[in-house]
């Protein structure tokens, strides 16, 4: 077990010396027991905001680790040994692992953005980047952390305390980046997890196919996408899973390997169910904005990358957001973290906060 900080202002990381799913969860559990229980009364108070009351909360939980249990019974059994390192019944740390369905069941519209940029170059490793935005009174519940689901195969994840996962990349050369999405198929019939898939995911595919394959196993009451990006020791490829309740659509990338993507379903056998966009139209623009940056967005320079995601409101398109004291509690939306995937070395490279505060200095690499 070890805890390490790299610079002040870097995320906690923790890194599990146990492989079975209980085992590992315990120890999890009981090293961040404080700040797990911090996460979950802030995830307590959006749900409050949004209209979801705590009775409410706990039905909905205990479905989703039914869901979790007949999916993915290893999750299920981790995500019981968080509840019992961290002192908690097991439908609280199951409700910070569900909150986008939670969210979702009750239609809130949330604090809802992210942008990602992948380029795949014909030779070479993809480059990738993303911001990571969500309520700025959650700004104290990411972490990384480093985990062997089985004896060789590595894990390196940003997640938030107590949630099984979120982005992360493996050592067999697959990378998943996660933005939030809505979809008039959404419903209040709890599924499976979408940071459980993306988790599961991360644990099990070393391929785009692989990942495809997991994604579309689960049933789902919530949206999001999933962008996988893997490289198998020669090329690079990437593609978009649209999750969805009404299936698994497909995002892909450009004739030049360029991919971008905010919070708008792409795929045309989705996108006419889209509902985030109409009240959140900022992500079109985000999409517009990267889009034109794509020269600085496909750059080996990582620095060039965050320069090209340098774009606030004011500009037009809040690539970089920063949260308005004029926005109701439950809109309010910042960038916590900024983060690029290197798939070939199995390695995260994360910035905590937005790309307007990142130095060379301030990348924690995981």
């Amino acid at each position: 077990m070890s805890t390490v900080r790299r610079h002040p202002d870097a995320l906690p990381a923790f890194t599990s010396t146990v492989m079975t799913a209980g085992g590992r969860g315990r120890e999890y559990g009981a090293a961040w027991s404080e700040e797990i229980q911090a996460g979950l009364a802030g995830y307590l108070r959006l749900f409050g905001a949004v209209g979801a009351s705590v009775d409410e909360v706990r039905s909905w939980a205990e479905r989703a680790l039914e869901e979790i249990q007949a999916w993915a019974p290893e999750l299920a059994e981790e995500i019981a040994g968080i509840a019992t390192g961290a002192g908690m019944p097991v439908w609280q740390v199951g409700a910070v692992n569900a909150r986008t369905e939670i969210l979702a069941a009750v239609r809130a519209r949330g604090p809802n953005e992210c942008s990602t940029a992948v380029s795949v170059p014909l030779r070479g490793t993809p480059r990738t980047i993303q911001t990571w935005d969500w309520n700025d009174s959650l700004r104290d519940t990411p972490m990384a952390w480093i985990y062997e689901p089985r004896h060789g195969h590595v894990v390196r994840g940003l997640t938030e305390f107590g949630i099984l996962g979120k982005i992360g990349v493996n050592s067999a050369g697959l990378g998943v980046h996660f933005n939030i999405l809505r979809h008039a198929s959404d419903h209040d019939r709890i599924g499976v997890p979408v940071h459980a898939v993306a988790r599961h995911i991360l644990d099990e595919a070393s391929t785009v196919d692989q990942a495809t394959e997991i994604a579309r196993s689960a049933r789902l009451s919530a949206s999001t996408v999933l962008t996988v990006v893997a490289h198998d020791g020669e090329r690079g490829s990437v593609a978009g899973l649209e999750l969805s309740p009404a299936g698994v659509g497909m995002a892909e990338p450009d004739d030049d390997g360029f991919y971008v993507h905010t919070n708008h379903f792409l795929d045309a056998s989705l996108s006419g169910g889209e509902r985030l966009g109409t009240v959140r139209p900022n992500t079109y623009d985000r999409l517009k904005r990267m889009r034109a940056r794509g020269a600085g967005l496909s750059s080996a320079d990582l620095m060039t990358r965050v320069e090209a995601m340098l774009s606030h409101a004011e500009d037009g398109a809040p690539v970089c957001c920063h949260a308005s004291a004029d926005d109701p509690f439950e809109l309010r939306s910042e960038t916590l973290a900024t983060v690029s995937i290197d798939v070939a070395d199995g390695r995260l490279m994360v910035h905590r906060g937005g790309p307007c505060q990142v130095a060379r200095e301030t990348w924690q690499r995981v």
